[in-house]
């Protein structure tokens, strides 16, 4: 086929990549030029040849920047499918303009950060219509270990917003408990050892293990997008009491206010170590 990905950052890369290798024709866009292969400097040019177009950008403003250049030149046959992860309330806008083009639209947030692009083990939650996954479920089934139909459009944004809750606390929840059996002078190696024996044991443990003993911050997953996700998530829920987000959003704003925006999120585990330096 011929695809367009728009949004070439750690994720878009990686599928722009599997997917020239699965033999499709792939017009890559970003918003900002990339020295990327295939790279093409039109949005409205990428978007015209394809037969489906990838967004995966970093929030709703920035979809809407896509589609304001890509919406002249959609047509019937073409599918839509918005990646990024945003809110439910924009995902339905999005669905609507594209749909008034004659264009089909699929919502489709994941979960996987770059390892999991990479080795295309993204799992794809999917909100649209069943008929257009159908459809772009042989190009989906390239990039992912599954794809998970939940709904309408707007409820796979509002499952990934509660997915990235959920790892957000359970990472900082590593980080604190990490940090406790350190302060007692346990070994790392004994920690991450007798975790694996715990109930509390998670997948979060083992992607992160490495990188929080040699405190290697590089981005599989970019601290400033999950404090985005997180904001998200609390502003599509206001009538609901999640303390334990909101006081996480606090820990995210002093990380971003740190300028450790574009590290790994798990870098989080700074300011746990920077007080214990600043009072021994």
């Amino acid at each position: 086929m011929k695809i367009g990905v728009f949004g070439l950052g750690i994720i878009g890369t990686a599928w722009a990549d599997n997917l020239v290798a699965d033999g499709h024709e792939v017009f890559r866009w970003n918003r900002t030029p990339k020295n990327n292969p295939g790279f093409t400097a039109s949005a409205p040019d990428a978007a015209a040849k394809a037969e489906m177009l990838f967004i995966v950008v970093s929030d709703p403003a920035a979809v809407q920047s896509v589609l304001d250049q890509i919406l002249p030149v959609l047509k019937s046959g073409q599918i839509v499918i918005q990646s990024s992860t945003i809110s439910p309330e924009a995902s339905r806008s999005f669905a609507a303009q594209v749909q008034k083009t004659g264009a089909a639209f699929l919502e489709a947030p994941f979960t996987g950060s770059k390892p999991a692009a990479e080795a295309r083990k993204t799992v794809y939650f999917i909100g649209g219509d069943m008929d257009v996954l159908e459809r772009a479920r042989p190009v989906l089934a390239g990039l992912s270990s599954h794809i998970e139909h939940i709904g309408t459009v707007g409820s796979a944004s509002a499952l990934k917003l509660a997915m990235n809750v959920n790892i957000a606390l359970v990472s900082e929840a590593l980080c604190e408990s990490l940090a406790l059996a350190r302060a007692a002078g346990i070994s790392d190696e004994k920690y991450f050892a007798v975790l694996k024996l715990n109930s509390s044991h998670s997948k979060m443990a083992d992607l992160k293990q490495g990188k929080l003993q040699t405190k290697d911050y590089t981005p599989q997953f970019s601290l400033k997008h999950m404090a985005k996700d997180l904001r998200l998530a609390l502003g599509s829920v206001d009538a609901l009491n999640l303390p334990q987000t909101r006081g996480l959003v606090k820990l995210y704003e002093q990380g971003l206010a740190s300028g450790w925006g574009d590290d790994d999120f798990i870098a989080l585990m700074r300011l746990i170590d920077d007080a214990r330096h600043s009072h021994p």
